[in-house]
C-alpha cells in the first residue's frame, strides 16, 4: 500500500485557518440570511455554473445558431469551456483537499475528481465566462452588471452551500481570470473557428462536403 500524503506543517495550518474563516463567514452569513429559503437558490446558481450544462448548451447552440459572424466567439469560449475543465481536474487530482465537514452530498452531478474541493470550478468557470463577455468579447454594458452579479453570487453561494472554501474560491476566480488571459493570448481567427465549426455542422456551413 501507498504511504498517505503528508502536508506540510506550514501547509496544514494555513489549510486549518482556511477552514476557521470559512465556517466563522457562513455562520456569521446565515444570522443575516435565510439559509433555509436560500438554499434553493444557491442549487439554482450551481446548476447554472456546471459544466455539463455549459458544454452541451454551448455545443446547441453553435449547431442552432448558424451565424458566421459568431463563430470566433462560439469556438473560442468553447475552447475556454474545455480547458477549465482539464485544468480543474488536474488540479483537484493533484491537490486533493477535502470538501468542507458540513458539505451535504447533493451536488449536482459529481464526476472523478469533483469530489475534491480545490479549486472552485463554479468559481473558475463564472470568472471565466465573465472574463470574456467583459474584455475578449464585450457584451452590450446593460449586461455587463448582471453578468457580474451573477459571477459573484456563484462564487459566494459555494461557500455558503458549504462546498468549498475561502481558499478555493479564491483559488476558482484566480484560474478563470488565468483561462481568460490564456484564451485572449490563443484567440483562435475566424477561418479556424469556421474550420472547428465545420466538424460540429458541416452540411450547415457554404462549401461543406455536404452543403447542398
Amino acid at each position: 500500500m501507498t504511504e498517505k500524503r503528508k502536508k506540510p506543517a506550514g501547509l496544514q495550518k494555513v489549510l486549518a485557518v482556511d477552514a476557521y474563516l470559512t465556517d466563522a463567514f457562513c455562520n456569521w452569513t446565515n444570522r443575516f440570511l435565510a439559509f433555509r429559503s436560500l438554499r434553493t437558490h444557491y442549487k439554482i446558481l450551481e446548476v447554472s455554473c456546471h459544466g455539463i450544462p455549459w458544454l452541451c448548451g454551448w455545443l446547441a447552440f453553435i449547431w442552432i445558431w448558424d451565424q458566421p459572424s459568431l463563430y470566433q466567439m462560439q469556438v473560442n469560449l468553447f475552447t475556454g469551456l474545455l480547458l477549465d475543465i482539464i485544468f480543474v481536474a488536474v488540479l483537484k487530482a493533484f491537490t486533493r483537499r477535502r470538501r468542507p465537514a458540513a458539505n451535504k452530498a447533493d451536488m449536482f452531478v459529481t464526476v472523478g475528481p469533483d469530489k475534491f474541493s480545490f479549486p472552485s470550478g463554479h468559481a473558475s468557470r463564472a470568472c471565466f465566462v465573465a472574463f470574456f463577455f467583459i474584455k475578449l468579447w464585450p457584451v452590450h454594458f446593460i449586461l455587463t452588471l448582471p453578468l457580474l452579479a451573477w459571477c459573484t453570487a456563484v462564487c459566494l453561494s459555494r461557500l455558503l452551500l458549504r462546498r468549498h472554501h475561502i481558499l478555493d474560491v479564491l483559488g476558482g476566480v484566480l484560474l478563470g481570470i488565468l483561462e481568460g488571459l490564456l484564451i485572449g493570448w490563443l484567440w483562435l481567427s475566424q477561418e479556424t473557428s469556421a474550420w472547428a465549426i465545420s466538424y460540429i455542422s458541416d452540411e450547415r456551413l457554404e462549401g461543406g462536403s455536404y452543403h447542398v
